[in-house]
């Protein structure tokens, strides 16, 4: 993005770049694949926004500042904390909504909690980290801040029956953090999501024409994965959506069931935008 500056010479126009957003040190997920579950603690995947308490904003995952109402903060530690902020199972549209706004609305904010799973400074194993997080938030004051349930698991016909309550329930799926495991920011098999439906991002590239009762509205999105794949999706839109598709360049979720011979998403569906970034339409 560039910016004019008035030079004291004169109006005079001079375009500069805005600095680089610099992006948290978030660990990312891998995928579960059968691994021990005794080695992890394990939580609900939780359908929120990722935030990351630097000591004194949160932020979101791609850097930006949340505006955020300062009673929201306040009590809040000066140590990093990673979490999600969230609003109830099935409510990430008014959740997203909310964090996006330039002013925030104090009534959203109020049913509004940061969920807190992870001490990201701390060079402890999870397990010790836990202890650790469990001591910090315990010392708190903030209504707004909530430490997440991370359980232990003793086998896989448990972690699958705690998998179907869940998303009985209406959520979205499991997190299995390994309990020696440190920090690391980046994606690693140290922290796995399991879900029945798994969940992937792409980027839009293209607007495909609709055909039939779609003439006119859009057919499909050509999008691209971070790693370079290519495909259309085609499904899960609403009428509305499809009169008003994301525009090109938009990160978009999608839903799938596993991946064909070739490494493309099989049975791919349209899940929501990824707009989650504050300032974001």
């Amino acid at each position: 993005m560039k910016h004019a500056l008035l030079l004291p010479l004169g109006l005079v126009w001079v375009a500069t770049e805005a600095p680089a957003l610099t992006l948290p040190p978030l660990q990312l997920a891998g995928v579960y694949q059968q691994q021990d579950t005794a080695l992890y603690r394990v939580s609900e995947k939780l359908d929120g926004v990722r935030a990351y308490w630097n000591g004194r904003e949160l932020l979101s995952r791609g850097g930006h500042r949340f505006s955020v109402p300062g009673w929201f903060v306040a009590g809040f530690p000066a140590t990093p904390l990673d979490g999600e902020l969230w609003l109830g199972r099935g409510r990430f549209n008014e959740l997203s909504a909310a964090v996006r706004r330039f002013t925030p609305i104090e009534a959203e904010w109020r049913q509004l909690r940061f969920m807190v799973f992870d001490l990201p400074a701390s060079e402890l194993p999870f397990e010790a980290r836990l202890s650790a997080l469990q001591a910090l938030v315990a010392t708190l004051s903030s209504p707004h801040l909530e430490l997440v349930e991370q359980r232990r698991v003793p086998d896989r016909a448990a972690l699958a029956a705690w998998l179907e309550e869940v998303e009985a329930g209406g959520g979205e799926g499991l997190m299995l953090r390994h309990r020696q495991s440190h920090y690391l920011p980046g994606r690693n098999e140290d922290l796995l999501k399991l879900t029945r439906r798994q969940d992937a991002e792409a980027v839009v590239l293209a607007h495909l024409p609709g055909q039939g009762k779609y003439e006119g509205m859009l057919g499909a999105l050509l999008v691209e994965t971070p790693d370079g794949r290519r495909f259309r999706l085609g499904t899960g839109f609403s009428d509305e959506q499809r009169r008003r598709p994301p525009a090109p360049g938009a990160t978009v979720t999608y839903r799938h069931r596993g991946e064909t011979a070739t490494g493309l998403p099989r049975f791919a569906s349209f899940l929501r935008v990824r707009n989650e970034e504050p300032g974001q339409p």
